[in-house]
């Protein structure tokens, strides 16, 4: 998407490589699991340097983490939109995932998508969403308790897409899975007949899994490893 900061945003094109980590966040964990593992490259799902920095100093936590990285020489090459945007990247293997089938794009620009699902019930999707995604819990977004609506389309959107819930509507989808739905933004979905499923941002986390299956395909001499850091920052206690 334009203006998105993607591409290589630390280092260097020339750098010889052997090994390369996949993560989904760049945190002070990530960079120490990094140096601990003497990775050369950082592919991450979200950008390190998401806005223009107007300095560079160790008293900024945020630009703390981008100096150790330099010092390391760990380079960071980031995946953010276009990973969800390409065809078999992230947001279709979401799809793959839930069966979800006869896919099309949810918005113009190609982020999200929407297809069909066998019928069910909200509650039954909402139950292989938690299982495929291997999640403790999630919000439903519902005014009726039972979740017992019958459902056939979904529309979804890794990370945060609940400003995309009109292209939802306007695609036929019954109900549509992102993280960080508002609110108010619920209350604007079912009163525009759209259930919702929140089960959060951290779901992107499979963007880890996907993309070191595709690396790994290319059979080069390049080690490919999982960053196994945890950088959920929520704990869902039930």
């Amino acid at each position: 998407m334009e203006g998105d900061p993607v591409g290589l945003q630390i280092g260097t094109l020339d750098k010889e490589i052997k090994t390369v980590m996949v993560a989904l966040d760049i945190r002070e964990q990530t960079v120490q699991e990094a140096i601990d593992k003497q990775v050369d490259v950082i592919i991450a799902k979200h950008p390190v340097i998401f806005r223009a920095l107007d300095n560079l100093c160790d008293q900024d936590t945020q630009q703390k983490i981008v100096l150790a990285l330099a010092r390391a020489n760990i380079a960071v090459y980031t995946s953010h939109t276009n990973i969800d945007i390409v065809a078999d990247g992230l947001n279709d293997y979401f799809c793959d995932l839930l069966d979800i089938t006869e896919v099309e794009d949810l918005t113009d620009f190609g982020l999200g998508r929407v297809g069909n699902i066998v019928p069910q019930t909200l509650a039954e999707f909402s139950e292989k969403l938690k299982t495929r995604f291997d999640l403790s819990g999630l919000t439903v977004v519902s005014y009726d308790q039972t979740l017992s609506q019958n459902i056939t389309r979904v529309a979804i959107c890794g990370g945060s897409g609940g400003k995309f819930y009109p292209d939802a509507i306007a695609k036929g989808a019954d109900v549509y899975v992102t993280g960080d739905i508002y609110y108010h933004t619920a209350h604007d979905m079912l009163s525009e007949g759209l259930l919702a499923i929140d089960p959060g941002h951290h779901i992107e986390v499979l963007f880890i899994k996907h993309v070191a299956r595709v690396l790994r395909e290319f059979k080069s001499d390049v080690t490919i490893i999982e960053s196994e850091a945890l950088t959920n920052p929520f704990i869902i206690k039930s």
